[in-house]
Parts: structure tokens; C-alpha cells; sequence
């Protein structure tokens, strides 16, 4: 057995002890619904240290994860649904299976992913299988990359950006009209028409927003920073002023 196998096991008996009659209360009482907050805010803390190339901070929040997959595979076992075994084997009858080109005699064959997918779990729709609990830039991107795969797709760039321009133009009407409902169902038509660009661009939109918000919050604390150093408050300057520090903080 190698050091990863039997670390593997280490953890799961540490995990199995915790939820044991003799364990940590907090773990006993843990169920399937109550650690999903616990386990978003992991994997956000995992974003978090890629963001930020932080690799022993990524180290440390990929365990935190892995303990989450354990407590959940525990929780199951003890109500006799499956363990990590089950969950393993199935990953990786799974892997090979959506893997022709590797796993089968046809290495030529083209892997279509979706595809798969979509005959293995006697799926409807091609745009079934993308959860409707994630966020919205990430469901948006999904959703067209899914539609992408059977060809409903722009080939040519140029009409995803006329896309965006005549998005934007309808939404300016609306508000010029002041119709509140439309402006709503326009904005949300910009939002998915910018979604697609980043597609196309091949960026992840949610992580282009995540970036933006970082560099916001960077730059809007350096303003504050220098209006402090002028023994004013940021309620003293005027959007003009605080424009003119912003413009000087970007060049």
C-alpha cells in the first residue's frame, strides 16, 4: 500500500472515531443538509487560494474539502446508502467509460462528453444535468456550453459582439420608455449576451467578476486610503473628486 492509500485510510478511521458514540459531539450530530454550508464555504476558500496563487493555503483547503467528502460518505454508510468504496468504484468505472479514446480499442474515436452523459442518464433535454443551485454567471455558462455542443453556436465572433450592441441598445430603449419590466428581462438578456462573449473569449465569466470585484475593492482602498491621509472622509469629496484620485490610482 502506498503513503497516499494509507494516509487515505488513516483519515477515515479518524472520520468513522469522531462520528463514534465516544467522538466529538459537533461531528455526531452532523447530517447530509447541515455541513452543505460549511462545504460551500470550503470550496469557496479553495477559489480563494487559487485566486490568489496561494499553493500551502490550496494544500490546506483541499483537505478541508476531502474531510467534507468523508463526513458525507460516513453519513451515508451509517444509514446504509454506500461508502467511499461505492463511491470511488463508481467514479471510476465512470472515468474510463467517458474515456473511449483512452480506455477503448478505438483511440481514435472523438470523446464527446456531453454526449455520453446525456445517453447514460436518459436525459430530454441536452441543457438537463446543470444544477440549478449554482451560481447564475456559472449555470448561464453551462447552459450555452451545452447548447454549443449539438452546434447552436455562433461560428464567427463578430455576431456574439453585435449580440451584446443590440442587447445593450434594447435596454437603453426600455429604460428610455421607462418600462420597468422590460428594462428587467433586457438587463438580464445583457448579463447573458456578456456571458457568451466570455465564452467565446474562452474565459470563465465568473471568475472575470470575481477578478473584477478584487481589483474594485483594491482600488476603492487605496482611494480611501489617501483621503484618510488628507484628514478628509470619503463623505467630503465630491464624485468628481474622488474620480479624479480613482483615475490617478488606475494609471
Amino acid at each position: 500500500m502506498n503513503k497516499a492509500a494509507i494516509k487515505f485510510d488513516e483519515l477515515i478511521n479518524i472520520v468513522k472515531k469522531l462520528r463514534s458514540p465516544n467522538g466529538c459531539s459537533w461531528d455526531r450530530k452532523q447530517t447530509h443538509d447541515s455541513l452543505i454550508p460549511f462545504f460551500l464555504e470550503e470550496v469557496y476558500e479553495v477559489i480563494e487560494s487559487i485566486d490568489n496563487k496561494n499553493c500551502e493555503g490550496l494544500e490546506e483547503e483541499l483537505g478541508d474539502v476531502l474531510l467534507h467528502i468523508i463526513l458525507q460518505s460516513q453519513i451515508a454508510e451509517e444509514s446504509s446508502y454506500f461508502n467511499i468504496a461505492n463511491i470511488i468504484e463508481k467514479l471510476n468505472k465512470k472515468l474510463i467509460s467517458r474515456h473511449p479514446n483512452v480506455y477503448g480499442e478505438n483511440k481514435e474515436k472523438k470523446l464527446n462528453w456531453e454526449e455520453t452523459k446525456h445517453i447514460e442518464k436518459k436525459r430530454k433535454s441536452r441543457l438537463d444535468g446543470v444544477p440549478k443551485k449554482l451560481p447564475a454567471l456559472i449555470r448561464s455558462q453551462r447552459l450555452q456550453q451545452k447548447a454549443s455542443e449539438v452546434g447552436f453556436d455562433w461560428d464567427n465572433i463578430d455576431f456574439v459582439w453585435e449580440k451584446v450592441y443590440e442587447e445593450l441598445e434594447e435596454l437603453k430603449y426600455a429604460y428610455k420608455i421607462q418600462n420597468y419590466q422590460n428594462i428587467e428581462e433586457e438587463l438580464g438578456d445583457v448579463f447573458f449576451s456578456i456571458v457568451n462573449l466570455s465564452r467565446h473569449l474562452n474565459f470563465s465569466a465568473e471568475n472575470m467578476l470575481r477578478k473584477g470585484n478584487k481589483k474594485f475593492i483594491s482600488r476603492f482602498k487605496k482611494l480611501e486610503k489617501i483621503v484618510n491621509k488628507q484628514g478628509k472622509k470619503l463623505e467630503d469629496l465630491t464624485i468628481n473628486e474622488m474620480d479624479e484620485i480613482w483615475e490617478k490610482n488606475k494609471k
